[in-house]
């Protein structure tokens, strides 16, 4: 998984923060359009979206809803919109902020930091008897220690830190195994049961891990 995404028609602007994200050590990606951005996300996922309104296809504020449909990365609108209403329909659309352009770079890369750590720094991710040790990647489940393997781990991790949030199977999929996996997506379904007899859930009446058909999977 990439971990920022730029969103952002000026290539100039784009290749500056580019750089600058990657001197930090960050993973980096940029696109110049909203579909793009829409397919890049799908195949690859991000931990943040730095995202422009004013795009040449499609709005910034289309990509923001269109995105929180399905994932809960963060969002970051830079724009030069300054307007009341606009940075209101950005927050209401599910941005984390509404940054105004032009901007400080410093206080900008400062942002994208305080937002890594509050949410990807975390101890541990608790929902419904489940416990899961991000530093040590340890797993309690009911008050008994299970063994998860490194892809259940990351599976059901991120499904808790989405919990109930329907998740498609194709965001699942690339986001735990990656774009170029060489795993076929009948890999996901068995990890999903595996999960299920760990969490002591009957497949065929689950109480954590739901199936959402026609979409995917969720933790309740």
């Amino acid at each position: 998984m990439t971990d920022i995404l730029i969103v952002e028609d000026d290539k100039e602007l784009a290749s500056l923060l580019t750089d600058f994200l990657r001197a930090e050590g960050y993973t980096v990606s940029s696109v110049e359009s909203g579909e793009r951005a829409l397919e890049l996300f799908a195949k690859y996922g991000a931990k943040l979206v730095v995202l422009d309104i004013n795009l040449p296809d499609v709005s910034g504020f289309a990509v923001c809803s269109k995105l929180r449909e399905n994932a809960d990365s963060p969002i970051l609108i830079v724009s030069a919109r300054t307007d009341k209403e606009d940075k209101l329909s950005g927050l209401d659309l599910g941005a984390d902020d509404y940054i105004e352009k032009p901007y400080d770079i410093d206080i900008l890369i400062a942002k994208i930091k305080g937002i890594f750590k509050r949410r990807y720094q975390r101890e541990e991710v608790t929902a419904d008897g489940v416990t899961l040790n991000l530093s040590d990647r340890t797993a309690v489940i009911d008050g008994e220690s299970v063994e998860l393997p490194s892809k259940e781990f990351d599976l059901l991790a991120l499904l808790i830190e989405n919990q109930g949030k329907a998740l498609k199977k194709e965001y699942l999929f690339s986001t735990v195994w990656g774009s170029d996996s060489d795993s076929e997506m009948q890999t996901l379904h068995v990890h999903i049961n595996r999960l299920r007899q760990k969490l002591g859930d009957d497949p065929k009446n689950a109480k954590r891990l739901l199936t959402v058909w026609g979409v995917g999977y969720k933790f309740v």
